[in-house]
């Protein structure tokens, strides 16, 4: 059957974690696996010149994107802040669209999903990118249906993640895909991350989503909230424990965090009990008492309704084993 050929597509100012995480993630399967059908990865770009990353550091090619031809099993285009340029040149895009016609998988990394849309590859599917560009992609190409939240999606044979370390994850499911489950595994564990987050996951948690409230009142509930999950957290409540009236708490939480108290809570729950989820192995019910949820069922509504998945499942994806020692 031979290899399967993995081109990985840099551009200047390229991120390089776009492109590690493919190439370390793939590299380590032929190691850890010896698969009959190994990966042979190569990392392509204009004219074969180095690419000089974002970061500064440069990364050697080992491929001319114009001289490069099929058949290639899968297509990688990384992101990078020098996306716009990428997308813009069009000697790139229509190598690009020539080489995914003789792929039978095509992906980006990032804002590498710009390069897709620009080649016209993601026209009339559900694509996601980094959150922080996915109004300025979906303004762009409106005829992509732009989803920030989850970390990867597939459509058919093409797969957009949605940035840096989520190339990890859509390598890891590469992997799966091959190769079955077990080597996704071993490959997660020797790399020190998650056995493997599901696709639908979301790209960022109440911890990284929003700046520190400017508002003090606000950041005195937020730090109580995100402290004790299981308390009385309704919004009279906490207005009396913050010393104002609930509309005026509603008013500041709308301000500062673009949503009311009641559904901030309700996040900071379910996010409570994923973390419990992948690092104990309490029984759901006691993860939803711990984390304000009166019932099971109330938590495996909130959590489907968060995260896709349910508590369940969840767990199977995330959880890591002890190893001895």
């Amino acid at each position: 059957m031979g290899e399967r050929l993995m081109v990985v597509v840099g551009f200047e100012a390229a991120e390089l974690l776009d492109i590690a995480c493919v190439t370390t993630g793939l590299a380590m399967a032929n190691q850890l696996g010896t698969p009959d059908r190994p990966y042979r990865v190569s990392l392509a770009a204009p004219g074969g010149a180095p690419i000089v990353c974002g970061t500064g550091l440069t990364l050697h090619t080992q491929q001319s994107l114009e001289r490069l031809t099929g058949p290639l099993d899968t297509l990688i285009v990384s992101g990078g802040v020098g996306f716009e340029r990428a997308a813009a040149d069009d000697r790139l895009v229509g190598h690009v669209r020539r080489l995914a016609r003789e792929s039978r998988r095509i992906a980006s990394v990032c804002t590498g999903a710009a390069v897709l849309a620009a080649a016209g590859l993601l026209d009339g599917r559900r694509a996601t990118t980094h959150w922080r560009f996915a109004a300025r992609l979906a303004a762009r190409y409106p005829k992509v249906t732009v989803d920030p939240a989850p970390i990867y999606i597939r459509q058919g044979n093409v797969y957009t993640a949605a940035g840096i370390t989520s190339a990890l994850d859509l390598t890891l499911a590469f992997i799966e895909e091959d190769h079955g489950p077990e080597l996704a595994r071993q490959v997660a564990r020797d790399l020190v991350t998650y056995l493997q987050r599901p696709g639908n996951q979301a790209q960022m948690s109440l911890h990284t989503a929003a700046p520190a409230p400017d508002s003090g009142v606000v950041a005195k509930v937020v730090r109580h909230v995100l402290a004790h999950p299981a308390d009385d957290l309704g919004t009279a409540r906490l207005a009396a424990l913050a010393g104002v009236t609930p509309r005026h708490l509603n008013r500041l939480f709308t301000e500062h965090l673009g949503q009311a108290p009641g559904r901030y809570v309700r996040q900071a729950r379910t996010e409570a009990a994923a973390q419990l989820l992948a690092a104990t192995d309490l029984p759901v019910a006691a993860v939803a008492a711990r984390c304000g949820f009166g019932t099971t069922e109330s938590l495996r509504t909130a959590f489907t309704g968060r995260y896709g998945i349910s508590p369940a499942r969840y767990r199977a994806t995330q959880q890591r084993r002890p190893t001895g020692g």
